[in-house]
């Protein structure tokens, strides 16, 4: 039942990895970043290394997360485009680079967008139009594979900032209707179930830390059971789908299969495992833990 997903993405290539760090090409740019679990050595030398990388970010202190950007040259846009596509899907996205190595997107989720499309599409030909929510939304790449196919998305994030930079991907992607709302995802996901409203779809894509805008804390590993369970309640019994990601290390497959398990039931359907990508020289690097689960 565990598999590991690689998505098919043009626009991004994983070059090399190791010694904690991989080296990527998003579109035009290629980017060195740390990454804590390429614990194996490069296979292409610290020259070549410098020489490809556009840009590279450097920690701050110990931290794998915080720290600066350094370029190549002074002439280097610190925004810039990639498309993403799948069947009739057409996605383009906004980079930039930030304080915590991120760029904007995390491109081993485009298989999990690639099946939330999917999903959509299949809910629309049974003749009903899928209400979707995405809970830590991010800029987000799940809300506009659900929304281009044509599925009524509410998009949750706390950070206002990262909110106006997925409106700016939804109309970069020609796409429409998205409802925004700036909130800490478990006091939403609270007050939906006292309202008792239901979703065809809910996507979770928590971080291992994080804090709402009004000073909420998240910590993944205490607040993961509270907020699977509100979504257990919003959830639709039938025709219904849930995404699930981990990316704190530590949690596996296995755990995110047996506490969803445990709160929506036994599912028609369902997909756990890793999400990867290889790089130039066929060394996996794990990037993530997905659950997928459908209700026929």
């Amino acid at each position: 039942m565990f598999e590991q997903l690689t998505p098919s993405f043009q626009n991004y290539e994983l070059l090399d990895s190791g010694g904690f760090e991989k080296l990527e090409r998003f579109g035009s740019l290629t980017l060195r970043r740390p990454e804590p679990q390429a614990v194996w050595s490069k296979s292409l030398s610290e020259e070549e290394w410098r020489r490809r990388a556009d840009a590279s970010f450097l920690r701050e202190g110990r931290s794998d997360e915080r720290g600066e950007w350094r370029f190549s040259s002074p002439r280097i846009s610190e925004r810039w485009h990639i498309d993403y596509s799948h069947g009739a899907m057409k996605l383009r996205m906004r980079l930039g680079f930030t304080a915590f190595k991120h760029v904007g997107i995390f491109p081993e989720q485009a298989a999990n967008w690639d099946f939330i499309h999917d999903e959509c599409l299949s809910i629309r030909a049974a003749g009903r139009t899928p209400r979707v929510l995405n809970l830590f939304a991010y800029t987000g790449g799940a809300t506009l594979a659900a929304r281009a196919a044509g599925a009524d998305v509410t998009h949750v994030d706390s950070v206002r900032q990262v909110v106006s930079w997925a409106r700016e991907n939804m109309e970069s992607s020609g796409l429409d209707g998205v409802r925004w709302i700036v909130e800490d995802a478990l006091k939403f996901v609270r007050r939906e179930l006292r309202r008792g409203n239901r979703y065809d779809g809910i996507i979770l894509d928590p971080p291992a830390y994080g804090r709402g805008p009004a000073g909420e804390k998240w910590v993944l590993e205490e607040n993961i059971g509270e907020m699977l369970a509100a979504c257990a309640g919003l959830l639709a019994p039938r025709d219904s789908f849930l995404v699930l990601n981990l990316y704190s290390m530590g949690l596996s497959p296995t755990i995110a299969c047996t506490a969803v398990r445990q709160l929506f039931g036994e599912p028609s359907r369902e997909q756990a495992g890793e999400l990867c990508f290889a790089d130039s020289f066929g060394k996996r690097l794990p990037l993530g833990t997905y659950y997928r689960m459908r209700r026929d």
